[in-house]
């Protein structure tokens, strides 16, 4: 298959997948939001959207879940019920369906998000009632908004490490640091190197090193690197 038919095959199945954002958007009402991401452009890969449960558009970012699936590359898996909560306190029950083109390689996903906040109540006023209520589960939190700047931030302050300096960390450590976020996806974006470095204190040559040895330690990445030349600009 030549270079241009996978991504003419994927431009068509992209194509095709847009009503039906709007359509399972529409059949379930406002408590739903549809997102159908183009992994080709990590940065901005929402190419449609219905719904507004976490205020993305057109042209916005993945959230950590599409980063983490998109760390996966080609062995990624859909990930299906997923209760997470946004910013603002919405706790939402999100599918993550991985796209392949015809020789199997992960392109994108359909991801559908439910609020079921008022069902999370629900269920906990009819446990109290009752007698039966335990203490609620508390629901990870999702980064979700257009700048993947933001999505970036949130992963690196997430870490565990990062209640300790950069100075304080030694070797295994930072490449631990590292090897987490390369495994969550956070280089599959371009610049992403940079900001990790910003953010830690350290120069953009010193993240390289740390990344290419935390890569040389468990594998390549399953993703292309978002700037391959340390030395160059902004690509």
């Amino acid at each position: 298959m030549s270079e241009t038919a996978p991504d003419a095959e994927r431009d068509a199945v992209l194509a095709a997948l847009r009503p039906v954002v709007d359509g399972i958007a529409a059949t379930f009402g406002p408590v739903c939001e549809v997102v159908l991401h183009d992994y080709r452009r990590p940065e901005r890969s929402v190419v449609a959207v219905a719904g507004s449960l976490t205020g993305r558009t057109v042209g916005g970012a993945m959230s950590e879940i599409g980063m983490r699936v998109l760390a996966r590359g080609d062995e990624a898996r859909d990930e299906l019920n997923h209760v997470t909560r946004t910013g603002g306190g919405t706790l939402l029950k999100s599918s993550t369906m991985v796209l392949r083109d015809s020789t199997g390689a992960v392109f994108g996903a359909l991801c559908v998000n439910l609020d079921v906040t008022a069902v999370d109540r629900a269920q906990a006023l009819l446990g109290a009632l009752a007698g039966a209520a335990g203490a609620p589960a508390d629901a990870p939190a999702t980064t979700f908004g257009d700048d993947i700047d933001a999505v970036v931030d949130a992963v690196l302050d997430a870490h565990p490490l990062r209640d300790r300096s950069w100075a304080a960390l030694d070797r295994a450590q930072r490449l631990e640091l590292f090897r987490d976020l390369d495994g969550r996806g956070v280089f599959a974006v371009r610049r992403s190197v940079e900001q990790v470095a910003a953010r830690l204190g350290i120069s953009r040559a010193s993240a390289y090193n740390y990344l290419s040895r935390a890569r040389a330690a468990t594998g390549p990445a399953a993703y292309p690197d978002p700037d391959p030349d340390p030395a160059g600009g902004h690509a």
